[in-house]
């Protein structure tokens, strides 16, 4: 049997109000560019003490979510799951559209977006933000080549070789993400090599989630129902995932915990952090790992649609609660200028920085998630990315590569 690959020709109504509600999303997240372009970053939660935000959250989200999107691709191409393999231009869509959505986002909060020309004509290798724009750049590259791949039938046969090339890629992309906090030496809640294989494995649950999500809505509003066996497969792919990505959370806060100079840190978090401490352990702890493993655990778990969808929900708010402790709890926590002195000046060392954030901020992070759906949603509507038949029948017999249906 043949899967062949159709776009969404009988769009329901539902369709066109979820593309105008990104719509009105991207519109009020570029007002909110124009307003804070206008009156500065003065106008946002952020100071000289928390200089990474709310927009930072969401963009680094989008970018490490961007890795783990590619899950299915690879897990076809690389590791020849061929149940897999009619989904893996989907998965790869959304690779690259939660990319530049997280892109669009960190570029637009510089206040000065025109100065990147610079920083893509100048480069300090000394610096890993100059060595990310070669990775955000070469990921692309690759996944366009890799969908090329497979959506164009005389080059099916590289796609093993394509799939191998962006999973190395991707690898590398999200080791740079998370190289950016691990290279500050300067602050204690950073400086560590373990945040690296920490990103790389929280891509794979909020990469996996976001495309359980994509994939729900799409069956649902083409009328494509989903195999009970599939949803099962990626049931169970998400508990080990969240697992993982629990185990390097636990590990890198009992390194951190050997380390005295870490004592402090460690205790502002877990304890003392207010905001900070609630959201790790509700947030990340509690909402984005322990209650999504007890729905995910439940037996035939493939027929519980809600449990999954409710599942990768939390993943996803578990996330964002996650990224928002590490990047502004990390800028929070104040900086120990001189191990085993008291200082004080008027610079605010050593002092707890405060941060609320400001609803320019939330509207710039949506926007960066208006640029995902749209992207997701119109290539859906014109191209083949997804298969006429999503049951287990027409999956279990799918062949090494789709068709693309003729235009």
């Amino acid at each position: 049997m043949k899967v062949v690959l159709r776009p969404l020709k009988d769009t329901p109504q539902g369709f066109y109000l979820l593309l105008g509600g990104f719509a009105v999303m991207l519109a009020l997240g570029l007002g909110a560019v124009g307003y804070i372009e206008h009156y500065g970053h003065i106008v946002t939660g952020m100071n000289n003490q928390i200089v990474w935000g709310l927009p930072h959250v969401f963009a680094v989200f989008l970018v490490v979510a961007a890795s783990g999107a590619l899950n299915i691709a690879s897990m076809s191409s690389v590791f020849g799951k061929s149940e897999f393999k009619p989904l893996a231009p989907l998965s790869a869509l959304l690779a690259i559209a939660l990319l530049i959505g997280g892109l669009m986002v960190l570029m637009l909060d510089l206040g000065r977006p025109d100065r990147l020309i610079i920083a893509m004509t100048y480069f300090n290798f000394k610096s890993i933000f100059a060595m990310n724009i070669f990775l955000y750049s070469g990921f692309v590259g690759f996944v366009v080549a890799y969908l090329w791949t497979m959506m164009e039938r005389r080059m099916n046969r590289f796609t093993p070789l394509a799939g191998f090339m962006a999973f190395i890629w991707r690898m590398a992309l999200t080791t740079g993400t998370g190289s950016i906090f691990g290279f500050l030496v300067a602050r204690q809640a950073y400086d560590s090599a373990l945040l690296a294989p920490l990103f790389i494995a929280l891509s794979l649950s909020y990469g996996l989630a976001v495309f359980i999500w994509v994939l729900m809505l799409a069956s649902k509003g083409s009328a494509r129902p989903l195999g009970d066996v599939l949803m099962a497969r990626l049931a169970r792919l998400q508990v080990i995932f969240i697992a993982a990505g629990f185990y390097f959370v636990l590990v890198y806060h009992l390194t951190n915990m050997y380390f005295t100079k870490h004592h402090d840190f460690e205790r502002f978090i877990l304890l003392d952090g207010g905001i900070y401490t609630a959201m790790f352990w509700l947030g990340q702890v509690a909402l984005g790992t322990a209650l999504p493993l007890a729905l995910l655990l439940a037996p035939g778990i493939g027929a519980l649609r809600n449990r999954i969808a409710a599942s990768a929900g939390l993943v996803i708010l578990g996330g964002f609660a996650q990224m928002y402790v590490t990047i502004i709890g990390g800028q929070a926590f104040g900086l120990v200028l001189f191990p085993g002195y008291e200082v004080s000046s008027s610079f605010f060392d050593g002092v707890t920085a405060s941060y609320s954030p400001s609803v320019p901020e939330l509207l710039l992070g949506l926007g960066g998630v208006a640029v995902v759906g749209l992207i997701v949603m119109l290539a859906l509507r014109v191209m083949g990315f997804l298969p006429e038949r999503m049951d287990d029948a027409a999956l279990e017999m799918a062949p090494a590569q789709p068709t693309p249906a003729a235009a």
